[in-house]
């Protein structure tokens, strides 16, 4: 009886064990690329922790996917090659959904989608933001991004300086050293709203914005073929937008529902 005991005992020990080793081995861990110089929605702080809209929302996406997640961060020129390369295993870094992209990468469905709008110095005489209302001007731009492309598709009458963030580009329009820049609204708003900022005014928002350059919204970057990890993404954003996760986050940092119309 005792021997038949003790081999119950270590079979039920050894189970639990096989059990418990399986159940680490499925634990998902992920590194998560974003870029930290795109205020308010990624940003690295003086002391180099990672703050704004994206990165809470990866946040929570990784509680939902119950998902032990790291951050990377990453120039933005660079980011897409990073993942493909392995350096990370999905870009959170408000990254907007194309078809160009689509060619070297997977996305998710969107999870915030807010529009473009053009500033200008204060003593600006921009009265719009048409072509012909900034031929001859100096747009500032990041670059390898669907701000860029648009500009650079729409302005042709107007010189595009290009700069690899936008925290380069609002130093130079603070500065006058640029007639306008172009980016999301959020971000000039921010810009606008702070000390820098003071400088400078809205001009508005061109329109059309077409999808076919600014895509339907933001997504979850991820390398190609990896449809189960996209999966998860859908199903975590999908959760916490019902949960009430989603809205905590956005009016943490907003006044409007930054997801968009629904799609």
């Amino acid at each position: 009886m005792r021997i038949t005991k003790r081999i119950a005992l270590a079979a039920s020990a050894a189970a639990f064990a096989l059990s418990l080793g399986a159940a680490q081995a499925q634990e998902l861990t992920l590194k998560i690329g974003t870029e930290g110089a795109y205020p308010p929605f990624n940003n690295l702080t003086p002391d180099g922790k990672l703050e704004g809209f994206d990165i809470d929302i990866a946040k929570a996406l990784c509680d939902e996917m119950k998902a032990k997640c790291e951050f990377v961060t990453q120039d933005w020129d660079g980011i897409i090659p990073a993942l493909q390369a392995g350096k990370f295993d999905a870009i959170i870094a408000s990254m907007s959904i194309t078809d160009e992209r689509k060619q070297k990468v997977d996305f998710t469905d969107k999870y915030y989608n807010t529009p473009s709008a053009i500033v200008a110095p204060k003593d600006s005489d921009l009265k719009g933001v048409t072509k012909e209302d900034l031929a001859g001007k100096t747009i500032g731009v990041a670059t390898s991004t669907t701000h860029y492309n648009y500009a650079e598709k729409t302005f042709t009458d107007s010189e595009l300086k290009g700069y690899p963030s936008s925290q380069e580009y609002m130093l130079d329009l603070a500065n006058g050293r640029l007639d306008a820049a172009e980016d999301d609204v959020v971000v000039l708003q921010q810009f606008l709203d702070s000390p820098e900022g003071a400088c400078c005014k809205m001009v508005g928002m061109p329109s059309p914005q077409p999808v076919e350059i600014f895509g339907p919204g933001a997504g979850v970057a991820v390398r190609k073929g990896e449809t189960d990890l996209v999966k998860k993404f859908n199903a975590a954003i999908e959760a916490i937008r019902a949960n009430g996760k989603y809205k905590e986050i956005n009016d943490k940092y907003f006044k409007f529902d930054v997801y968009g119309a629904e799609s």
